[in-house]
């Protein structure tokens, strides 16, 4: 699944730059120039804002000031960009809530660096794993498509993640009976068939990630 960040600075130029050396590595993009129109948008589109760039020196709003009011509905991850590199400025980044401190001039190859640091540091915090554009949270059992939940029934959901679990490992249908059904189970193999059909339904044909293998079983792959 695709992440997406929020870049908010003031500088075209720069924000230009940013923006477009994220695209080119797969990233989706928000982006505002000022304070004002930067929590306008946080506020439209914060469910699905992965992590934020945030400037300090910007119109109406400081970086600062706009931290803080994030801060007060949401701890998604914020890395500012400033050209402002004092100790005190810095710490001050921190104790509102700051996950990083990049100092201008920097090299994208750095920032993105950087942004990757904080999404590998999530997984390994966060109950859910990402597969392709699958997001499964283990906790709350829910899946989502493309950052939209995909309502599954209890059956579908062992399905999937009994599938994720053995990524790229042919699985036939006993196996598969066995594992999610369980060893008592008196109904046929037929079972496995229809239910993968309905699961294939709700992940849509765009999402072919289960493959039948003839005369074996099926197989997950991204």
């Amino acid at each position: 699944m695709r992440k997406t960040i929020f870049v908010i600075e003031d500088e075209e130029k720069l924000r230009k730059t940013i923006v477009d050396y994220l695209k080119m590595n797969d990233y989706e993009i928000i982006q505002a120039e000022d304070g004002k129109q930067a929590l306008d948008l946080y506020y439209e589109n914060n469910t699905r804002i992965d992590l934020i760039l945030l400037d300090v020196m910007l119109p109406y709003y400081n970086g600062f000031e706009v931290l803080e009011e994030i801060r007060t509905i949401s701890d998604t991850p914020v890395i500012f960009l400033t050209a402002k590199d004092g100790e005190n400025d810095q710490l001050r980044g921190f104790n509102q809530g700051a996950d990083d401190y990049i100092t201008k001039p920097f090299l994208l190859s750095v920032l993105k660096a950087r942004i990757e640091v904080i999404f590998k540091r999530l997984m390994k915090n966060e109950l859910w794993r990402e597969k392709g554009n699958l997001r499964i949270e283990e906790e709350s059992r829910k899946v989502f498509l493309d950052k939209q939940e995909v309502s599954l029934t209890p059956k579908e959901y062992d399905l999937l993640y009994y599938f994720i679990e053995n990524e790229n490992i042919v699985l036939t249908r006993s196996q598969i009976l066995d594992a999610v059904w369980g060893l008592d189970y008196d109904g046929g193999e037929r079972t496995v068939d229809t239910v993968i059909k309905q699961l294939r339904i709700k992940l849509g044909k765009e999402n072919p990630y289960i493959q039948s293998i003839y005369g074996v079983g099926y197989r997950f792959e991204v």
